[in-house]
Formats: structure tokens, sequence, C-alpha cells
């Protein structure tokens, strides 16, 4: 079993955490956390597939610095929008449509 194999495995696993917080979890904050945590398992499975004969290929790694970027951008939209949601409404969880 290689590095890369590892890290790609653990990749998984983060992946699969993030998507479980974001369909169980009503609270708008942790689920943004949970977001960040499928984005950083999708980086590390690319950065660990992306080896060929023990050498890194580029190509993956900017791809991910390039998801990096986006992610924090994204990740600053989500705050806002969290922030300005509890200034209108208070509460930080979103409404059923039952609760309506």
């Amino acid at each position: 079993m290689t590095t890369g194999f590892v890290f790609a495995l653990a990749g998984a696993a983060l992946f699969a955490l993030g998507v479980a917080g974001v369909v169980l979890i009503g609270h708008l904050l942790r689920r943004i956390l949970a977001f960040n945590l499928m984005g950083s398992g999708a980086c590390l499975v690319l950065v660990g597939l992306a080896q060929r004969h023990d050498v890194a290929d580029p190509v993956p790694q900017a791809m991910v610095l390039t998801g990096i970027v986006v992610a924090v951008a994204a990740t600053a939209l989500a705050l806002a929008l969290v922030r300005k949601l509890h200034a209108l409404t208070g509460q930080l969880e979103l409404l059923d449509d039952a609760d309506k």
C-alpha cells in the first residue's frame, strides 16, 4: 500500500464524514464546517491519487490549489449569508416545510 493510496483513503473518509454532517446536522455553521470537511477530503483524494511512479503530477496539485481558493471564497459567502439570516430571523437553523 503506497502513501498516495493511504492519503486517498483518508480523503475518502473525510469526504464521507462531511457528507454525513451536511445531511444530518441542522445547525448552519456546523453544516458549513461539514461542507469544508468534504472539500478537504476531495483535495486529499486528488493529491493522493496524483502520484505516478513516486513523482507528483503538477496538474492535480494546481487543481487542488485552485479548489482551496474557491473554498475560502465560498466559505466567506456562506458565513455572510448565515450572518444575515441570523440578523433577520435570530436563529441559525433553517425552517422545515412543516414549521412554516
